[in-house]
């Protein structure tokens, strides 16, 4: 993912913000002692995670579906897909593999919310197929999306299934510059139970907003492919610990590069110092494969 790339990120301060002062609140209302975590990737197939596929691969997903617990699921972002085809997915993955897919285009980008009933029926009843595997869908609204548009966030919650969790990742820096409009779209997502999403990026460090709305953390990293991207990992590992501790119920992570073939990489470090820290123990990628030189 090339979102908020830079030519420089060795000139970037990639330190974490502060919470924001109302997560706490919304972290007490949980309980750890549920806690789960999913960390994945943004895709599966061979040609951008080149490398992390052994040779002979006959089935991508199948295989990736045995390094990691879930794949943010960025496919349906382009197509609706038919129920076979989700079904399809579903079956080659294990009991504890979770899909994150994302809103289809046509409802976030082109109609941009206006009119899209019958879009999210289309959309989601396909999407009902992963059944159990279902993580939790994600809604990316576009850069130029603003808070004057905040009513039609408000008609779509009114019209989403209420059986289908929902998180939302909102992009326009207006979002989050003025206190009274923030307040607002928080509000929003409380009374709704949407998870407010967290993208780690280079050349947007104000979408860090560090503001939880459930006791689920749905963030998106972007790496630079820069030996910052470790260190910046780690800063993350020691944020999420001390949010557990606070009562984070579910963790969903997922990582990617500007050369997704990274990802990988990054994953397995995060995992490994997830397991350490936070007690989990998630497989860590391609652990017994020796991976072929990716260095950055």
């Amino acid at each position: 993912m090339k979102f908020g790339s830079v030519a420089n990120p060795e000139n970037i301060d990639f330190t974490l913000p502060s919470d924001h002062p109302d997560t706490l609140k919304i972290l007490n209302l949980g309980n750890p002692e549920n806690f789960e975590a999913f960390v994945g990737c943004a895709k599966w197939n061979k040609k951008d995670l080149k490398g992390f596929y052994p040779r002979g691969t006959k089935d991508e997903l199948e295989y990736y579906a045995k390094q990691f617990n879930s794949i943010e699921l960025n496919a349906t972002h382009y197509r609706i897909f038919g129920a076979d085809v989700v079904e399809g997915w579903k079956n080659k993955t294990g009991d504890e593999f979770r899909f994150f897919p994302k809103v289809v285009n046509s409802i976030s980008h082109y109609k941009r919310l206006k009119g899209v009933e019958a879009l999210i029926e289309e959309y989601t009843l396909p999407i009902r197929s992963f059944d159990e595997k279902l993580g939790m869908i994600f809604l990316q609204l576009r850069d130029d999306f603003k808070p004057k548009d905040l009513d039609r966030i408000h008609r779509f919650l009114e019209v989403w299934p209420n059986d289908l969790p929902l998180a939302i990742e909102l992009r326009h820096t207006d979002w989050f510059n003025h206190e009274a409009v923030a307040n607002q779209i928080y509000k929003l997502f409380e009374e709704n139970n949407v998870a407010n999403i967290i993208t780690d990026t280079a050349g947007r460090r104000d979408l860090l907003h560090m503001r939880l709305t459930t006791p689920v953390a749905f963030i998106r990293y972007v790496g630079a492919n820069h030996e910052s991207d470790y260190p910046r990992l780690d800063e993350w590992v020691e944020r999420l610990k001390s949010w557990k501790k606070q009562g984070l119920e579910k963790l969903y992570f997922f990582v990617h590069q500007n050369i997704e073939k990274e990802s990988p990489l990054l994953s397995a470090h995060f995992i490994k110092l997830l397991n350490k820290e936070l007690g989990t123990n998630l497989k860590i990628p391609n652990e017994d494969k020796e991976q072929p030189g990716l260095g950055l």
